[in-house]
């Protein structure tokens, strides 16, 4: 019943909290539709999250946009740049792989930092996604470089194909959310923070019961995300 709550809140363009699991991560991420982003969503995440403001993308989407895995980029490129062989991620103590990607501004930015020019990015993106359905991978690539850059201000991540089957990451959280909520399959989020690190379960279930926020927990989505797929 919370998960169909959560995704009743996703399609109004409202936010929901989730936390990944025990054991992992342990943090609880702010959630909301990339769709839905407008600068006060930039705004609250960035006041109340504090952590870092990234978009996460369904696999297919990503792919058809060759967009690749940094980690892998990092990989192919230590022949070259000596440095990257001292970079490669391999030490990860809560994942296997991390699933970010390239970072992004939107063409139309200025330094591409600030809360509209981050709600544009994600905004912008969320509806290239819907744009690019019909067209092949070499009419969607130019279509998103005539609309954004890289490096830029707004993190993103690539969801794992196979989804919560195949990792359970808030990435991958975010996007069967989205699908279950028949939203597009981007979605923003950004990591709850104190001073001095992550945000407890228990404060962050106190934060959303004080802000009428739905919380959920991994395991929630997975056990509703399973019945789902039948």
């Amino acid at each position: 019943m919370k998960v169909e709550l959560a995704l009743e809140e996703l399609k109004k363009g409202n936010f929901i909290l989730v936390y990944d699991a025990d054991g992992r991560e342990e943090e609880t991420d702010f959630f909301i539709g990339a769709e839905f982003v407008i600068p006060e969503a930039i705004r609250r995440m960035r006041k109340d999250g504090g952590g870092l403001i990234f978009m996460m993308i369904e696999h297919s989407i990503a792919k058809k946009l060759g967009l690749p895995y940094l980690a892998d980029v990092i990989y192919k490129c230590s022949n070259k740049w000596r440095v990257f062989k001292e970079l490669i991620p391999n030490d990860i103590p809560y994942d296997t792989k991390s699933s970010f990607s390239l970072p992004l501004n939107h063409r139309k930015t200025f330094t591409g930092i600030n809360d509209s020019d981050r709600a544009l990015t994600i905004n912008s993106f969320a509806k290239l996604a819907n744009k690019i359905k019909n067209l092949s991978s070499a009419e969607a690539q130019i279509l998103f470089g005539e609309e954004f850059r890289s490096p830029g201000h707004v993190a993103t991540c690539v969801a794992a194909k196979e989804l919560l089957n195949e990792r359970q990451g808030h990435t991958e959280l975010g996007i069967a959310l989205a699908k279950m909520a028949g939203i597009t399959p981007v979605m923003a989020g950004c990591e709850m923070l104190n001073h001095k690190k992550s945000l407890s379960k228990e404060d962050a279930k106190k934060y959303a019961k004080e802000n009428n926020l739905i919380f959920l927990e991994g395991k929630e989505i997975i056990e509703v995300w399973k019945k789902w797929q039948k």
